[in-house]
């Protein structure tokens, strides 16, 4: 299980180190990973540079949508609803 869970951070890792924006929902959703603070803390710490900016909910769903399907409730403010999402820069 240790192995499993090990690849899911390094599918999120290879997404973000591809350059592409991640935020914690897409990370629970596409890579079931939880915990993306603790894989930015970590990648932080060995050196990388990771960005970071407050997206709408709904500009993350849009993402998650092209691989997923998420709906979100009918009452839910999702342009309100901000999200942080990271990348790495080149």
């Amino acid at each position: 299980m240790n192995s499993f869970k090990h690849g899911l951070v390094m599918a999120a890792r290879e997404h973000l180190l591809q350059g592409k924006p991640l935020t914690r929902l897409e990370a629970m959703i596409l890579y079931g990973v939880p915990d993306l603070p603790k894989i930015i803390s970590d990648m932080r710490r060995q050196g990388w540079i990771i960005h970071s900016q407050k997206i709408p909910y709904a500009a993350a769903a849009r993402r998650v949508n092209e691989h997923a399907v998420l709906r979100s409730p009918k009452n839910l403010p999702v342009k309100e609803i901000q999200l942080t999402e990271y990348w790495v820069s080149k």
